[in-house]
């Protein structure tokens, strides 16, 4: 991704969305404007500097921006904290893009510190997991695995959420507010597109996804950011049935760049009766496991011993 284009795109797309009245500005050629929004010279006086300089922006040319100007920008296209937080991170990319760039690189192997897996497996009755900023869950504990089966099901770690939510069929009937969802993580991937642009890994995944994926492709075009911290999910759980559980996505402090993602029910609610449900289920499904692992250990060990060839 060109930190350039980005950058002109996202200016071009949060002016398209705001109307002089909306700005406090009167609206001076009334139903005959030819643009959605704002025009360049609104948004200028709007953020205090000359058309010029706000054309040269809006091409892609981020080159040497102050903060105070992006500042001003960000007021005057009325961005919350997330989009904000976005137009600085392209400033940057598009500013060193115009001095020449990098190159894409291929992530480094992000792991899960053993302490984070056991404060994972300690949280009995909670389900878990750490994902990084394409939400790839890393690691997961019991009640994780068992609340997002449908996710976790035939995959080994890391399990890709977006690849999920977008190319798997079974995921608009798992998430009962599906497209909220999907939207939300299109959102989020965007943000983390504007902090990591030179993520291949991340490049690889927007484009598998735009190219599989029409309801993904639309969404990315709009250029929309938010974080994904908090909120509320409805699942429809193939096991336990409809769970509506708030989450937390909690950012470990070790500069991983990953985050603990959390789930809980609102005490007293049916939901929280089902979750009971789901640890027992969890805990059957865990033993009918360890108990298929032993029995294959002891036939490799019975195979070893019958053969005569595995005696020294």
């Amino acid at each position: 991704m060109d930190g350039r284009d980005e950058f002109r795109d996202f200016l071009t797309s949060r002016r398209a969305r705001i109307t002089p009245d909306q700005a406090g500005l009167p609206a001076f050629g009334g139903s005959h404007r030819r643009v959605p929004g704002l025009r360049r010279e609104e948004v200028a006086l709007l953020a205090g500097v000359s058309v010029e300089y706000y054309t040269r922006l809006e091409r892609g040319n981020a080159r040497g921006v102050s903060e105070s100007v992006l500042d001003n920008l960000a007021r005057a296209l009325q961005l919350d904290d997330a989009e904000r937080a976005h137009l600085f991170d392209l400033a940057r990319a598009a500013s060193a893009a115009s001095a020449g760039g990098l190159p894409a690189r291929r992530s480094a192997k992000q792991q899960v510190r053993p302490i984070v897996q056991r404060i994972l497996d300690g949280m009995e009755g909670i389900p878990a997991h750490v994902r990084n900023g394409r939400f790839e869950s890393l690691a997961v504990n019991r009640m994780g695995r068992a609340l997002l089966a449908p996710v976790y099901e035939g995959r080994q770690l890391p399990v890709s959420f977006a690849r999920f939510v977008f190319l798997d069929p079974r995921a608009e009937e798992f998430y009962g507010d599906w497209e909220r969802t999907a939207n939300d993580m299109v959102a989020a991937l965007r943000s983390e597109a504007g902090r990591n642009p030179y993520d291949k890994a991340l490049t690889d995944l927007i484009g598998e996804l735009s190219t599989r994926s029409e309801f993904f492709r639309t969404r990315w075009a709009a250029h929309n950011v938010r974080f994904h911290n908090t909120g509320v999910k409805l699942f429809h759980h193939p096991v336990v049935g409809e769970l509506r559980l708030a989450y937390e996505s909690l950012e470990l402090t070790d500069g991983t760049g990953l985050a603990m993602s959390v789930y809980s029910a609102e005490p007293g609610t049916p939901s929280e009766e089902k979750m009971a449900l789901l640890a027992s289920w969890a805990a059957t499904v865990e033993r009918e496991r360890d108990q298929e692992r032993d029995q294959a250990r002891e036939r490799e060990r019975d195979q070893d011993q019958a053969d005569p060839r595995s005696a020294v």
